[in-house]
């Protein structure tokens, strides 16, 4: 064998060898077609191919070749583990094979010109930790290539994968080949019948698509193409069904959501009789412009203004406008259309905001599928008390789905269908029949466990329109009303007096002698409250949040106590609870503020209540050196396991990248919650759970084992958790209890979780 093997392999190719490729293509497929040629050369091979993954269609797409047909380019495409280069990417290895046809696996396409090529070698193409393409040789002999081709092929792909990430993006941009024959087999790979994702809620919805913000915004920029002409009349009527379907959206979101605003269309409304808005789209339109053109023009001249404005609240504004200017197009286009075009139940989105969430609702949206988060973020909890089934989905297909496309989405396995045949439908209307059967069922109005110790279910209340379910259902009060919903959700701090009717509205429709815990204000993190001055921090779960900005910014918690104490005037079994205590330090200062709330109020003669009950949610790792100290001041203590997980294990909860970390029944948090139960007990002060352990029927013995006796769920989760309860044996939890608290490694606690513990 007369080869040259190459002499330099830590620097195979020299700058200047990669400034030509850089610099002297005339686009980026010439760029990749001659870091190809490079390769090829100094490997003395007669192919060499780059593949790169598309991220939003997950496929390894063939984007430029030496040697195979050119006609192969963006034809040849393979999931990842399909075929050699598949599987190379996929097990981020390097693969030499010295017969590739006769290899298992081998992925044979007929346009591409293989036949002749025996050997083949590829390695994985990376930028830093990320995958983004595979890189492949080969040759006319068999086993040509040699351990040191190998270590040369994974030099050249270090070299080049800058330039080559750089030329991903750009060619992601641009919009993908309509001439290329994909067959049905890909096409179904592409967009398949299911899709698992994760989710922590109940409820099934079924429904097209809504379009998203981009697609639905394209009617603002497009030409009108129609033979229809509009008039000055049909403008007019377009402004009244905006005006009209804005009342109707308002009503009800008042209706349903006394938290909100009064008026959350309050912008949509002032510019419909703004006469620099609707009135310069009329006085175009008389002018001789066209309706849909008038339109257009004054809502991209706002929208460019606001979004000019370096105040971010009037940035955001920009989205209000944007809105209206749709909303305004699609009535005039609907005028003479004898049918609405159907709009979607199902929002698909990367990302979204409470506020959002709440326009959403009103609007007539059924199910989100959101791709990205963390399946206990705030956003997840919204979603369960609206009642919206949400389901997070990792998986790009969702936004290149057309608008057209059905999805049937099932929140309590986390199952996506898209476009459901005819039995799935029918199983779909089966579930939602049991799911009726069982909201009808009756819960007993106490809870006992099977050798009869009673332990009380509480609720865990988001929005005031939860009260009613949690009382159906019998919860014994209210162990924790989050507070933060009202902030997130407004365009605004709300005032003392708008405070005090939410929490009166909470108080009036709890039941009278039930107890009634009110969390304080717990912004920051991932509770990003959009109105407010919130510095960009590197890292906000460790940042400020919670008491800690209740506490720099006392005015706001002063407001928010003195709200909550006029609204609990008369009432008893009334907890004020402070989120992410620290320290003792920090408990004696909010104390010192409540106090100081209540001599004011005194001596202004405002009704109020004077004597809560005043405990903190355990959250953070630093109060079990001082619990017992902490159970001597505090009246009551509630454990927050959802933080208490994550600042335990340091592994952010809403992060994919170490939800392998975020271990519920990690041995330090099984200690440190037997901990926190050991010293309430002892110094007889009342404990309860009311993070997402508390409604998990595999972590419910342990926190029953431990001695915490009451539980503080979500209201639709009260049933199953009372199921649970009845059907575990308290002597038994404690015995499974201190086998759970006797492990030391993660494995052991798990092999333990899996066995039958209270039964």
């Amino acid at each position: 064998m007369n080869r040259k093997e190459p002499d330099h392999l830590n620097l195979l190719f020299d700058m200047g060898e990669l400034a030509s490729i850089i610099t002297s293509g005339s686009d980026i497929e010439a760029f990749l077609t001659g870091a190809g040629e490079l390769v090829a050369k100094h490997l003395q091979a007669h192919v060499c191919s780059i593949y790169l993954f598309n991220s939003r269609s997950k496929e390894l797409v063939l984007k430029a070749t030496r040697g195979l047909k050119p006609e192969a380019v963006d034809r040849v495409r393979m999931l990842p583990g399909e075929g050699l280069v598949g599987r190379c990417f996929s097990q981020d290895q390097v693969l030499r094979v010295g017969n590739a046809r006769t290899s298992p696996g081998f992925k044979y396409f007929d346009n591409a010109g293989e036949d002749a090529f025996n050997s083949f070698l590829c390695v994985p193409i990376r930028r830093g930790v990320e995958k983004i393409g595979v890189l492949v040789v080969q040759h006319r002999e068999i086993d040509h290539f040699t351990l040191l081709d190998e270590r040369a092929l994974r030099t050249a792909a270090t070299q080049l994968a800058g330039a080559i990430e750089n030329a991903r993006l750009l060619m992601a941009l641009a919009p993908e080949p309509t001439d290329v024959n994909i067959d049905a087999d890909t096409i179904s790979k592409k967009f398949p019948a299911f899709i698992k994702g994760k989710s922590d809620g109940y409820g099934l919805a079924s429904g097209t698509i809504r379009p998203s913000r981009r697609k639905r915004k394209t009617i603002l920029f497009e030409a009108d193409t129609s033979d229809i002409t509009y008039s000055l009349a049909d403008f007019q009527t377009a402004v009244e069904k905006t005006t009209d379907e804005l009342k109707t959206l308002q009503d009800k979101f008042a209706a349903s959501l006394p938290e909100s605003e009064s008026l959350i269309f309050t912008a949509h409304f002032m510019m419909l009789k703004d006469k620099n808005f609707t009135g310069k789209m009329k006085t175009l339109i008389e002018q001789g412009t066209s309706p849909v053109s008038a339109i257009q023009q004054v809502t991209l001249k706002y929208i460019n203004v606001f979004s000019d404005n370096p105040n971010a609240y009037m940035q955001e504004k920009a989205v209000d406008v944007e809105d209206l200017g749709i909303r305004l197009l699609s009535h005039l286009k609907a005028v003479h259309t004898p049918k609405t075009p159907d709009r979607g139940t199902i929002f698909v989105t990367q990302d979204i905001y409470p506020s959002d969430m709440m326009k959403l609702t009103a609007d007539g949206i059924r199910g989100i599928v959101l791709v990205s988060g963390g399946i206990t973020s705030h956003v997840t909890i919204l979603a369960r008390s609206l009642s919206i089934p949400l389901i997070i989905a990792d998986d790009p297909v969702f936004l290149d789905l057309p608008d057209t496309t059905r999805l049937l989405l099932d929140s309590g396995q986390g199952n996506i269908y898209i476009n459901p045949d005819d039995n799935t439908l029918d199983m779909f209307k089966g579930k939602k029949e049991a799911e009726k059967r069982a909201k009808a069922r009756e819960m007993l109005s106490a809870t006992y466990t099977l050798d009869n110790r009673r332990i009380r279910l509480l609720a865990n209340i988001n929005l005031l329109s939860e009260i009613h379910l949690a009382r159906e259902l019998k919860a014994e009060g209210i162990g924790l009303y989050r507070t933060e919903f009202p902030f997130l959700i407004r365009s605004g701090f709300p005032s003392e007096d708008e405070q005090y009717l939410i929490y009166k509205g909470l108080f009036d429709k709890t039941e009278p002698g039930t107890v009634t815990t009110v969390r304080t204000l717990d912004a920051g993190g991932d509770k990003i409250i959009k109105h407010t001055d919130f510095i960009q921090e590197a890292n906000p779960a460790l940042g400020l949040r919670s008491i800690r900005f209740s506490l720099k910014y006392r005015q706001i918690f002063q407001t928010q106590i003195r709200a909550v104490l006029r609204a609990a005037h008369s009432r008893e079994k009334v907890r004020l609870m402070f989120p992410l205590i620290s320290a003792i330090d920090e408990f004696l200062a909010a104390k010192q503020v409540m106090a100081e709330c209540i001599h004011q109020m005194a001596q202004e003669g405002v009704p109020h209540k004077s004597d809560p009950e005043v405990g903190i949610m355990i959250e953070l790792p630093s109060v079990l050196a001082t619990i017992d100290e902490f159970a001597q001041l505090a009246d009551f203590f509630s454990i927050g396991t959802n933080d208490f997980i994550q600042y335990m294990l340091g592994a952010d909860r809403g992060n994919k990248l170490v939800a392998e970390h975020y271990i519920p029944y990690h041995p330090a948090v099984n200690r440190g919650i037997a901990k926190v139960a050991t010293a309430a007990l002892a110094h007889g002060i009342d404990v309860s759970v009311c993070g997402e352990m508390a409604h998990e029927p595999e972590y419910i013995p342990f926190l029953l084992g431990v001695g915490i006796t009451t539980l503080s769920v979500d209201p639709k989760f009260l049933p199953n958790v009372q199921t649970t309860v009845m059907e575990t044996s308290f002597s038994r939890a404690s015995a499974y209890a201190h086998r759970l608290l006797t492990q030391t490694r993660v494995k052991d606690a798990a092999a333990v979780l899996k066995t039958e513990p209270g039964k």
